[in-house]
């Protein structure tokens, strides 16, 4: 897997809220459709991008990329948005713990809900469903996939929390810690000034002026 991320850059983003980079890349959309699984707030994804392509229904490959995956890497899944079959499940997420996976993303179904619940494995899925996946392939391990509506390239740095998941590319993210952390230091004084009850009203007064609007 391309390794354009340092642990540095990994262990910089790790607290970094899934709102703020976005919020740095643009309002960034991010995934779309996708539920969090691990029932826990404070659960967190953050990590590179190990990225697979299935049949719809089938699992084959995601077992494949278990093997190839390091520690921390998330799993991205283009299970082809299809809810119909399980790609992954209870004893899946066990080989996944053992192997330090990260956490996955998945275009698709899981199941054994009651094992994903306790939060030791963050995942984000489309769907759920009792009914099991075949084991026949075809898939792709490390190629583009567009997952709930974001395209992900291996070793991409994904971000995951409460409010949804986020990828962003492995050549910006340097890039975007600086901006990041400045926008961290903002949202500090606006909220230390809301607290305070010392907001100043001419930060959108401003803005309405600047629109023609009588203030």
């Amino acid at each position: 897997m391309p390794a354009l991320i340092g642990d540095d850059l990994l262990a910089a983003f790790a607290d970094v809220p899934v709102a703020v980079a976005g919020d740095c890349m643009g309002r960034c959309i991010g995934a779309q459709g996708l539920r969090a699984y691990h029932e826990n707030v404070h659960t967190r994804l953050c990590g590179r991008a190990l990225t697979v392509r299935v049949r719809p229904g089938d699992n084959l490959m995601i077992h494949k990329a278990f093997m190839m995956a390091s520690p921390g890497d998330i799993v991205v899944i283009d299970g082809g948005g299809d809810t119909s079959q399980a790609l992954i499940g209870g004893l899946m997420r066990t080989t996944a713990i053992t192997r330090r996976i990260g956490g996955f993303v998945v275009d698709g179904a899981i199941r054994d809900l009651a094992e994903w619940a306790d939060g030791r494995m963050p995942v984000f899925a489309r769907g759920h469903t009792h009914r099991g996946p075949s084991k026949d392939g075809p898939g792709e391990i490390n190629i583009p996939v567009a997952c709930a509506g974001m395209v992900v390239h291996a070793g991409d740095l994904v971000l995951g929390d409460a409010d949804g998941v986020i990828c962003i590319p492995a050549a910006e993210v340097a890039a975007l810690l600086p901006r990041v952390r400045k926008h961290l230091e903002k949202e500090a004084a606006i909220r230390l000034s809301n607290e305070r009850g010392t907001s100043d009203p001419e930060r959108f007064d401003a803005v309405l002026r600047a629109k023609g609007l009588p203030v």
